[in-house]
């Protein structure tokens, strides 16, 4: 019998992935590509989020899927190792909370984005985020930037054929 090859997978996160969860949210945000998380706020969220692995075991991308609000979901802390971009890890990750949030009946999807031209390619449109009360007073009016939000809101409707 010849041993299973190994190959690159989205798995679970897992508690042992916290920190390079966030080495990898901080790299971006002191970049100004990401809003920056708490070390807390992963852990207490851990169970959102899903790891792009590489076969040896290398986190290259991460992503985790929140539910807002009945039926409404929101795509958060996307994000690929520097040296893992352009090889459709983004794409696979964001497909999989597509997925993942049909499954749990999910059938409003979004994201606050600094690239919504990626989302774009993946049926994602342009949304205004007076739509998305829930996530307004909810969240954003926590974060440093409200009101004076720069990030783009697009979502996509899951119940659409092209999602």
């Amino acid at each position: 019998m010849s041993a299973k090859k190994k190959r690159n997978h989205i798995r679970q996160a897992k508690m042992s992935d916290a920190k390079e969860i966030l080495r990898l949210i901080r790299y971006w945000a002191e970049k100004g590509k990401l809003l920056p998380r708490g070390l807390n706020d992963i852990y207490e969220r851990l169970r959102d989020f899903v790891v792009y692995e590489s076969a040896s075991g290398k986190i290259l991308g991460i992503v985790s899927l929140a539910v807002i609000w009945e039926n409404l979901g929101e795509v958060r802390s996307l994000v690929v190792a520097e040296d893992a971009q352009s090889k459709g890890i983004g794409k696979a990750l964001v497909r999989h909370c597509v997925k993942t949030a049909k499954t749990v009946g999910i059938k409003h999807l979004f994201a606050l984005t600094y690239v919504p031209e990626f989302f774009a390619k993946l049926g994602f449109k342009e949304t205004d985020k007076q739509e998305l009360p829930q996530k307004i007073w909810g969240d954003c009016v926590r974060c440093y930037k409200f009101p004076d939000c720069d990030e783009t809101a697009v979502s996509i409707w899951l119940d659409d054929e092209s999602a």
